[in-house]
């Protein structure tokens, strides 16, 4: 039997026309980095060491390429790390209360229990800005302190405001996880990559071998090295200022509509509508059946609450008149 795992984006109803659901840069996707993408060389094996591109992103990161692992993604990651702590001796995981469903998946797949306090687990996971809140993950200080603890910086390239609480002394001890695709809008895409702490290169090469070959594609290869080109950095800065924008008229756009929107610093936020239970599950369903797509945070551990990736005036526009539409049904019907 299939494994059943709630994501965002394209479903059994296929594409949806206005897709709130993932956090995907809407700005996207990149030209540069489309074009690299298009143009990479499918006829060939990648170098299966990535001698060049592990390089690359030392030299970008001003690390040594000792330190960078590459991954097939960040859910391939989460797997391979979590089964690497297990066979490490490794019991015990910490999760935020709220975060990304694959860190619980992967540690019931290899058996690691979840645990309440951080300082009783072996591997500790953190996302910073948070998902699905984009805000800042507490305690971030503390759990730097954890024998493995992994900082997602998924959202890192589109962070809106604020700043990641921890020294550059502080990063030298965790494992930093980053998958470009997203703030690229290229998250078909698959390819991440890892930055190991200061003196884990053992860990690394355990790691390594837990690896197939060829585990990202001349597609992800490509994507990642348009990723350093100043010019595809300089499109994400404009593309910051763009979103900006659009999210605070996205937020005044739910609001209007009498949902509570929490604070987030990245480019998506979560918002509680006025329905709730079977209604708001319903009006969810109505809107998916209009081409509108948001993200239930109930998987999030999130009951009664959506996440919305920010998308263009056209989008918010579409949603608005949508869920009026909804809600006019609603009061209809009861």
């Amino acid at each position: 039997m299939s494994v059943l795992r709630i994501h965002g984006g394209p479903d059994a109803q296929g594409v949806p026309l206005h897709d709130f659901s993932t956090n995907s840069n809407a700005c996207g996707p990149c030209p540069l980095a489309l074009a690299a993408v298009q143009g990479a060389d499918a006829t060939r094996y990648p170098d299966a060491a990535y001698t060049e591109l592990r390089a690359q992103l030392a030299a970008w990161h001003g690390v040594a390429p000792e330190r960078v692992l590459l991954a097939g993604s960040a859910s391939e990651f989460i797997f391979r790390i979590s089964a690497w702590v297990q066979q490490q001796g490794g019991r015990n995981v910490w999760l935020p209360p709220q975060h990304y469903g694959d860190y619980a998946a992967a540690a019931q797949a290899w058996g690691l229990n979840r645990v309440a306090q951080a300082q009783d687990a072996q591997l500790a996971w953190a996302c910073d800005p948070s998902s699905p809140l984009g805000q800042p993950q507490a305690n971030l200080d503390e759990l730097a302190t954890a024998p493995v603890m992994v900082l997602d910086r998924a959202y890192e390239p589109l962070r809106l405001s604020a700043a990641l609480a921890l020294t550059q002394e502080q990063l030298l001890r965790v494992w930093q996880l980053w998958t470009p695709n997203k703030a690229l809008g290229l998250t078909g895409v698959r390819a991440a990559y890892v930055i190991a702490p200061l003196g884990a290169l053992e860990a690394v090469a355990q790691l390594e071998r837990l690896a197939p070959s060829w585990l990202v594609g001349a597609h992800g290869v490509a994507l990642l090295q348009a990723w350093l080109q100043p010019e595809v950095q300089a499109w994400l800065q404009q593309s910051l200022a763009i979103l900006r924008e659009w999210k605070a008229r996205q937020l005044a756009v739910c609001e209007v509509q009498g949902w509570t929107c929490l604070p987030s610093n990245a480019n998506y936020f979560c918002a509680r509508p006025e329905l709730q239970g079977e209604a708001l599950a319903q009006a969810l369903a109505a809107l998916r059946a209009q081409g509108i797509k948001l993200r239930d945070a109930t998987s999030f551990g999130l009951p009664g609450h959506v996440r919305l990736g920010v998308l263009a005036p056209q989008a918010q526009d579409a949603l608005q008149q949508a869920w009026g539409s909804v809600r006019a049904q609603e009061r209809t019907s009861t």
